[in-house]
């Protein structure tokens, strides 16, 4: 199998940082494997008790996204499209108010976070490496490092991830740990 047909997959020896986006890369991708092809009804769908949706992991990883590499990495203010969507900065308003957004909306703005994503951190990594000090710290003086935000960033991703293996497999029963080889997104833009 070529990389070009599992393009997730990150690398067998790489280097540090090759191996932290890859693994951040492949969690994306098997994420949006797990919430692709769905409509209205499907990106709503519960299980059981909980209110967590695919549409509202959506939403939330794509806020997460410009949040972790805009204010974390350099103390920018969040801005488009978030400055416009009436975000109120609560902790469930992402997750809540996906059911407002239509799926095409919601596959729109979590792979431009993506790809916003990518461009600022690849840029990051040209500037200083992954023990350059970012925006985040903890109140004392005391800055992550790019690396910090990196980890964080695969363990988000790692616990939605885990959800969204559930929830798809109530609403149609896909399950699998990757994306199957060749797989590209069929709803919404590019992951």
């Amino acid at each position: 199998m070529t990389t070009t047909q599992t393009p997730w997959e990150p690398p067998l020896a790489g280097t540090e940082v090759e191996q932290l986006l890859g693994a951040l890369d492949r969690l994306r991708m098997t994420f949006r494997w797990k919430a692709d092809g769905l409509d209205a009804a499907g990106l709503q769908a519960r299980i059981g008790a909980s209110a967590l949706t695919l549409g509202g992991l959506l939403k939330h990883l794509a806020a997460a996204e410009d949040y972790m590499f805009t204010v974390k990495l350099s103390g920018a203010p969040i801005g488009a499209p978030w400055d416009t969507t009436g975000w109120d900065g609560s902790d469930d308003w992402d997750f809540s108010s996906a059911a407002d957004d239509s799926p095409e909306e919601l596959y729109t703005l979590y792979d431009g976070a993506v790809d916003r994503a990518r461009t600022r951190v690849r840029a990051a990594l040209e500037d200083g490496g992954l023990d350059q000090p970012v925006h985040a710290n903890d109140g004392e003086g005391n800055h992550a490092s790019l690396r910090r935000l990196l980890c964080d960033h695969v363990e988000e991703y790692g616990r939605h991830t885990g959800h969204a293996d559930l929830i798809r497999e109530a609403v149609d029963g896909r399950v699998g740990e990757d994306p199957p080889p060749g797989w590209t997104p069929t709803s919404g833009g590019r992951a």
